[in-house]
């Protein structure tokens, strides 16, 4: 009697490996389609704040000319619900890209910074000012070594340098007379 065929067919999956398999694909559809809601939604805001960027320009224009430069300030707080830097950064926006399409895809902040726009901290409180990003610590070993060889030399004497620093002066040290310049490291 012949061997039985041999097929290639694999053996299905223990029920528990099923349902995972059918919750990863629920999972990665309902990422999807999120994903889609949310790039619709940053359209959608981005094109009301476009528009009401181009209603705030004229309004401006209108008020100035029917009451002069120093009523708009208080037709904008009397009349608007957001606040003066939102009406001024929704007029930039209208004034500097030309369609909202052109920033498809985009949030409003990531819009403004592209734009050129300035935009506040989303800090809260007194502390709204933009602080610079925190440097890497070689970075700012770096800069300390500088500044500290700097005043070795300004005041021609040797420093002690910190345990942190000196083992980065001394590479340096070796690196510099490796290549040959001539510098008082």
């Amino acid at each position: 009697m012949p061997p039985p065929a041999q097929c290639n067919v694999t053996p299905a999956p223990p029920a528990r490996e099923t349902s995972a398999f059918l919750e990863i694909n629920r999972l990665h559809a309902e990422a999807r389609r999120l994903a889609g809601d949310s790039r619709r939604s940053l359209d959608a805001a981005l094109s009301a704040a476009w528009r009401a960027g181009q209603l705030l320009i004229a309004e401006k224009a209108r008020i100035r000319r029917r009451a002069g430069q120093g009523a708009w300030l208080g037709w904008l707080e009397t009349r608007f619900h957001g606040g003066v830097r939102t009406a001024q950064r929704y007029m930039q926006l209208a004034r500097r890209a030309d369609t909202p399409g052109a920033l498809r895809g985009l949030g409003l902040r990531q819009a403004y910074l592209r734009l050129g726009i300035p935009i506040s901290s989303k800090t809260s409180g007194e502390d709204r000012r933009v602080r610079p990003p925190k440097l890497p610590p070689i970075v700012t070993l770096a800069a300390r070594l500088t500044r500290l060889l700097r005043r070795q030399a300004r005041l021609g004497m040797d420093i002690q340098f910190p345990d942190d620093l000196r083992a980065l002066h001394a590479q340096l040290a070796v690196l510099l007379k490796n290549t040959g310049t001539d510098t008082a490291v």
